[in-house]
C-alpha cells in the first residue's frame, strides 16, 4: 500500500509575506530533492484581511530573485486544517499562541515554530513586509525539515 503524503501548512499573520515564501521555498526544495509527490504544501493566515489576494510585492520579488515559483492566493486557516495537515508551522510566537488557541481539542496537526528548524538558531522568521528576509536562511531550515 502506498504511503500517504505528508502535509505541511505554513502560517503567518496575513498570508501575504512569510508563509507564502515558506510555502514556495518548501515546495521548490522538495521538488528539487525529487520528493514533491510526497508532500502536500500550503499556507494560510491567522487573520482574514488579505483573503483572495496574491502575496505582497516584496514577497513575490524575493521569490522571483531566487527562482521560487509561486501562484497561490491568501486564505485564512480553518478548523479543518488542524486535522488535515500533519504539520502547521507558525512564523513567530504570536502566530503560535493564536494557533494553539484555535486548534480543536484532539486535532492531529503538530504545531511547530518554523524558526526552530533554522540551523543558525534564528527562531523568529522576519517579515519582508517590514524588511528584506535572507532567503538562504529559509532554504537551510527547509532542507533540515525534509
Amino acid at each position: 500500500m502506498p504511503k500517504e503524503m505528508k502535509k505541511a501548512l505554513f502560517i503567518c499573520l496575513g498570508n501575504i509575506c512569510r508563509s507564502p515564501i515558506a510555502e514556495g521555498v518548501f515546495q521548490k526544495t522538495v521538488n528539487d530533492m525529487g520528493m514533491g509527490d510526497k508532500w502536500e504544501i500550503d499556507s494560510a493566515a491567522i487573520g482574514g484581511w488579505h483573503v483572495g489576494n496574491p502575496p505582497d510585492w516584496r514577497a513575490l520579488d524575493t521569490m522571483k530573485k531566487h527562482n521560487v515559483p509561486y501562484n497561490n492566493c491568501a486564505r485564512q486557516i480553518t478548523s479543518e486544517d488542524f486535522n488535515h495537515y500533519d504539520y502547521i508551522f507558525g512564523m513567530d510566537e504570536s502566530n503560535m499562541r493564536d494557533l494553539k488557541k484555535r486548534a480543536p481539542q484532539g486535532s492531529k496537526a503538530k504545531l511547530l515554530l518554523f524558526g526552530d528548524f533554522d540551523p543558525q538558531g534564528d527562531r523568529i522568521i522576519r517579515d519582508p513586509y517590514y524588511m528584506i528576509v535572507p532567503l538562504g536562511t529559509l532554504k537551510q531550515g527547509l532542507r533540515y525539515l525534509v
